[in-house]
C-alpha cells in the first residue's frame, strides 16, 4: 500500500496558507461539504484572532462567504483547547454581529454568522462528532414552530427565524473513529490525521493534499510549524499533569481518611477541604463537571464560587 504523506495542520494552514486568495478553493470546499452548499468565499476579514503569534492558545479565521443562494454568510472556523469554549462561541458570534452592522442601519441589516469549531479537545459531552445547533421557536401549549410572516419572508428573503439566528457546527475531531462513510468523514479524517487518502475525492482535499505538503516547506516555515507543534504538545501536557496531580491528591486523601478512621480527614466529609480544591479547581480552569465528579461537590455550589 503507498504511504500517505504528511500535510499540515490544519488550523496551522487557516493562520498562514488559507488566508490567501490563491489557496481558497481549499477552505471553500470544506465548507461546502460541511454546510452541503456552494461556498464562494469573497475574502477574508481581519480580526484580532487572525494575528499570527507564537503563544496563540486557538485559532480562528473570520470568512465572508457567498452561499448558492447570493447571501453574504460570515463564517468563524474555530480550533481551540478551552474548558469555557461555549462561552467563547456565544462571545464571538455576537462581536461578529455587531462588528459588521453600520451606526444608524436597521435590524434587517444583521448579517448571519455561522460558526464552526473545530475541537482537538473533549468539548461537552456527548457520543457523536459532528454537531448543528439552529434556533427554532416551538409553541409550549401547541407545539407548533414559529414561522416568519409572508411579508416578513418578503422583506428579508428569509424563509424561517433560524436563517437569521447565528448557526452553530461542532465538530470533535477526536471523537471520530477514522470510518469514512460520505464526504464529511474524509474532511474529518484529514483534520484528524493530517492525511488524504487516494481514494479521497471530497471537494478542497486534491488541493489540501498537494499545497499542504510538509515537505514543500523551506527551512523557515518548518522551524516556525515545529514550534507550533511543540507548543500545542506543551499545553496538552499542562493540562494531563494538572489533571493527574489532582487525582492523586484526592485519592490520597480518601486513603488516609479511611485509614485514619476520622470524618474530618476524609476529602468527601470535609467541607471546608472540598470547597478550597473546588476553588482551585475552578480557578485553574476545571469545568464544573470535572469538579463535580473529582470532589463530589454540587454542581450548583460550584457555580456559586
Amino acid at each position: 500500500m503507498k504511504k500517505t504523506k504528511k500535510l499540515i495542520r490544519f488550523d496551522w494552514a487557516m493562520k498562514k496558507i488559507l488566508r490567501h486568495k490563491a489557496n481558497f478553493d481549499i477552505l471553500e470546499g470544506f465548507l461546502s461539504v460541511l454546510l452541503s452548499e456552494n461556498i464562494h468565499i469573497k475574502q477574508i476579514l481581519d480580526s484580532e484572532s487572525n494575528k499570527e503569534t507564537e503563544n496563540d492558545k486557538h485559532n480562528r479565521v473570520d470568512i465572508l462567504v457567498e452561499n448558492s443562494k447570493n447571501e453574504l454568510v460570515i463564517v468563524e472556523v474555530q480550533n481551540s483547547k478551552e474548558y469555557d469554549y461555549f462561552h467563547r462561541i456565544l462571545f464571538g458570534t455576537s462581536k461578529v454581529i455587531t462588528e459588521h452592522i453600520q451606526e444608524g442601519k436597521p435590524y434587517s441589516n444583521v448579517k448571519k454568522v455561522i460558526s464552526i469549531t473545530i475541537a482537538y479537545f473533549d468539548l461537552g459531552q456527548g457520543k457523536d462528532y459532528v454537531y448543528h445547533g439552529t434556533t427554532n421557536f416551538k409553541g409550549i401549549h401547541k407545539g407548533d414552530v414559529l414561522d416568519l410572516a409572508d411579508r416578513q419572508k418578503e422583506l428579508y428573503q428569509k424563509d424561517k427565524p433560524s436563517n437569521i439566528f447565528p448557526e452553530y457546527w461542532l465538530i470533535k475531531v477526536d471523537k471520530f473513529n477514522d470510518r469514512v462513510t460520505d464526504k464529511l468523514d474524509e474532511w474529518i479524517y484529514f483534520l484528524k490525521n493530517g492525511e488524504v487518502r487516494e481514494n479521497f475525492t471530497a471537494k478542497g482535499l486534491p488541493q489540501a493534499k498537494e499545497r499542504l505538503d510538509q515537505m514543500k516547506m523551506d527551512e523557515s516555515e518548518r522551524k516556525s510549524y515545529q514550534r507550533y507543534l511543540k507548543h500545542l504538545r506543551d499545553i496538552a501536557s499542562e493540562q494531563h499533569t494538572k489533571m493527574a496531580d489532582y487525582e492523586k491528591e484526592l485519592s490520597e486523601a480518601r486513603i488516609q481518611g479511611k485509614l485514619e478512621g476520622k470524618l474530618e480527614g476524609k476529602l468527601e466529609g470535609k467541607l471546608e477541604e472540598r470547597l478550597a480544591i473546588a476553588k482551585s479547581m475552578k480557578l485553574k480552569g476545571f469545568t464544573t463537571d470535572v469538579i463535580a465528579e473529582l470532589t463530589n461537590f454540587p454542581k450548583e455550589e460550584i457555580d456559586k464560587l
